[in-house]
């Protein structure tokens, strides 16, 4: 027997010893592992693995696919402008297109620390939730900074002041592993300046959020609530710590209060309302569902500034458009995962299950049978994620809610793909800051109902923590 396989064949036996005694063991893949997205999953890993169409849909469907496509990546301009169809940019804004956050559909990014660009990287506005405000905050989930809304903005179209620039610095945290490796964190320090519209709120809440993956959205929107819902009673049944909870947000087309499962926080109910709400405040782009630009009343340039409006009122972005970018942002395939069956990757997919990471990050759910594309229905996937909100612990706190979310709530993120971001974001930031360097820091700020998980990891000796990563990598 080759010597790598005798190494991680000796790595089983540990674990068989020293794991729970309920806890699986993997000692080949599982039946149609690799395929995390069902039928729909893309079988592409390099640089454009998160731009594919899913691999169910049709060519006559793809057409749809390619122009939604064009759309998401092409930049939008400022009203009046000849390029009707792309026009209305602003006034307040964060970036001119979509892909400018979704980096090839990716993950985005914050700024260098030397940096005040921040395209990739937005930050959220809020005051301390009042009774006085209960109506604001049952349809908004936040009460907004009074001058400067719910989100900053940091470019603005000619004669718009922008409203100010952001910054990132990181103080060092260091850890330390049972056999004395040492690993150094950064704990990020935002900075808010130039104001341009005067002091902000003295309570005012600030949380960084990069840009999420694009991948497998329709996926996540078809898996069903009650098996959402039954995780969570299942969590909360099982009384071991983890305790996830569902978001529940406002539907702006039904106007009234839905499940959440979109956004670092779960605060958006689906993907078009999702998609609605980030032209709206990420590109100052109306919709029908929001027909209005994002100014405050203490921004009058803003409101006075020329827009994109059709002739009768019809908003910048039309239903078409928007109808055609839902379509692909919906339909964005899921990469397969690789080496399904390399011995140190089930090696460290045992030690996953025996830090008890799969609590949070379901590995499996099955997509309903009216998924909203015939294509995502009846699918068997595989996202690491249950959708529902954790307390990540005082580390990770943004001291903000959202809805049902606390300030040290966030909900599971999923983790296919996440083995290629280094691949097709040309970076490995994690989180929902962008903090962690690398897969192992994430796992390291893990706190609040992970807080065993991380100990477990920080118990683990160089060779599984290199088995871990490389199953999180084949992801």
């Amino acid at each position: 027997m080759p010597r790598s396989l005798l190494r991680w064949s000796a790595l089983f036996m540990a674990l068989s010893l020293s794991a729970c005694d309920d806890a699986p063991r993997f000692t080949q893949a599982e039946p149609g592992e690799a395929r995390s997205g069902g039928e729909a999953t893309v079988r592409k890993s390099d640089q454009n693995a998160f731009s594919m169409p899913s691999a169910n849909l049709s060519p006559t469907r793809r057409l749809d696919f390619s122009v939604g496509n064009s759309f998401f990546r092409s930049p939008w301009v400022i009203a009046p402008s000849t390029t009707t169809a792309r026009d209305g940019l602003g006034p307040l804004f964060n970036t001119n297109g979509c892909q400018n956050c979704h980096i090839k559909d990716g993950r985005g990014h914050p700024p260098t620390p030397d940096s005040d660009n921040a395209v990739s990287m937005l930050v959220r506005l809020s005051i301390p939730n009042e009774p006085a405000y209960a109506k604001v905050i049952e349809q908004m989930g936040i009460v907004p900074e009074p001058v400067y809304g719910g989100q900053f903005q940091d470019m603005a179209v000619p004669g718009v002041a922008p409203e100010g620039k952001v910054r990132v610095e990181y103080e060092p945290l260091t850890l330390r592993f049972k056999d004395g490796s040492e690993v150094e964190l950064r704990k990020p320090k935002l900075q808010i300046t130039q104001l341009g519209y005067g002091p902000m709120h003295p309570d005012t809440r600030f949380s960084a959020r990069v840009a999420p993956p694009m991948i497998g959205l329709g996926l996540l929107e078809a898996i069903p609530e009650a098996a959402i819902l039954a995780n969570a009673q299942a969590q909360a049944k099982a009384n071991n710590g983890i305790a996830g909870r569902p978001n529940r947000v406002w539907d702006d087309a039904q106007q009234k209060t839905v499940l959440g499962r979109f956004g670092w926080k779960a605060g958006q109910p689906n993907l078009n309302q999702q998609n609605v709400h980030a032209f709206s405040g990420d590109m100052g782009l109306t919709t029908r569902l929001r027909p209005f630009d994002d100014c405050t009343d203490a921004q009058t340039a803003c409101k006075q500034a020329p827009n994109g409006n059709g002739p009768d009122g019809e908003p910048e972005v039309s239903d078409n458009i928007l109808r055609l970018v839902l379509f692909y942002s919906r339909n964005l395939g899921v990469p397969a995962r690789r080496d399904v069956g390399s011995p140190q990757v089930l090696a460290g997919k045992n030690l996953f299950y025996q830090a008890g990471c799969q609590s949070c990050h379901t590995p499996q759910f099955t997509t309903a049978a009216d998924a909203a594309e015939p294509e995502l229905a009846n699918q068997v996937i595989r996202p690491y994620s249950d959708l529902l909100l954790h307390d990540m612990g005082e580390g990770l706190t943004d001291n903000r809610s959202e809805f049902q979310a606390g300030g040290r709530d966030w909900r599971t993120p999923p983790l296919w793909g996440i083995g290629l971001t280094q691949t097709v974001s040309d970076h490995t930031q994690f989180l929902h800051d962008g903090r962690a360097r690398n897969l192992l820091e994430a796992v390291l700020w893990h706190g609040g109902e992970a807080q065993a998980a991380q100990q477990q990891v920080l118990s683990f000796n160089a060779e599984q923590r290199a088995a871990l990563l490389a199953f999180l990598n084949s992801l």
